[in-house]
C-alpha cells in the first residue's frame, strides 16, 4: 500500500479481490473517508467478501462484479490493486485499459504476480508471469511503469502509473 501511495480517504480498487484479503486490508488503510472497490467476475467471491465487511463492521466497501474483459470499475480511482490475478486475464491489455480508464490523472497500478524461479509456494511455474510480459501488457494499454518492488520473497511488484496516451 506504501508503494502504491495509498493514504487515507483514498479511492481505491481490488481487482480479482477473492476472499478480501487485501480487501479489508485496504479499507482499514483508506479509513471512513475512503473507498473500496472489490471487484471480482465471481458473484460467490462478493458474497465472502460482503460477510467478511459485516464481521469487520466496514462501512467503506462496495462490491464490483466484473468481467472477464472489464472490471467495471468507476473512476477516479487514486489506485488500484492487482495481487495473483494478472495471469487469469485472458486478454490483460483489454482490461489494463479498463483500468487505465478508472484512474484518476496520477493514478497508480500495483500488479503482483509470482517469480519465475522455482523457490516459494505459488502456483505451477507454467503458470506463472515473467514481469517482462506484464510490463509489455501494461505499455499497451498506456501505462507506464513508475517502480519495481523487490520486497516480496516470492513475488514481484510492479507499479505502474497512468500516462498520457492509451
Amino acid at each position: 500500500m506504501d508503494a502504491l501511495g495509498i493514504a487515507d480517504g483514498a479511492r481505491v480498487a481490488d481487482l480479482g479481490a477473492g476472499g478480501g484479503w487485501f480487501t479489508i486490508r485496504l479499507a482499514r488503510r483508506v479509513g471512513p473517508n475512503g473507498i473500496v472497490y472489490a471487484e471480482d467476475i465471481q458473484p460467490q467471491m462478493l458474497e465472502s467478501i460482503k460477510r467478511r465487511v459485516e464481521r469487520e463492521q466496514l462501512q467503506n466497501v462496495r462490491s464490483v462484479l466484473g468481467q472477464p474483459e472489464d472490471p467495471n470499475l468507476p473512476g477516479g480511482l487514486h489506485a488500484v490493486l492487482i495481487v495473483d490475478t494478472f495471469n487469469a486475464f485472458e486478454q490483460p491489455v483489454v482490461v489494463l485499459r479498463h483500468v487505465r480508464e478508472s484512474l484518476r490523472p496520477g493514478g497508480r497500478v500495483g500488479i503482483i504476480e509470482y517469480k519465475k524461479d522455482g523457490h516459494g509456494p505459488g502456483p505451477l511455474m507454467e503458470d506463472r508471469v515473467d514481469p517482462e510480459v506484464v510490463i509489455d501488457a501494461a505499455r499497451a494499454a498506456g501505462l507506464r511503469l513508475a517502480k519495481r518492488e523487490d520486497f516480496l520473497r516470492y513475488q514481484y511488484m510492479l507499479v505502474f502509473e497512468k500516462s498520457g496516451t492509451p
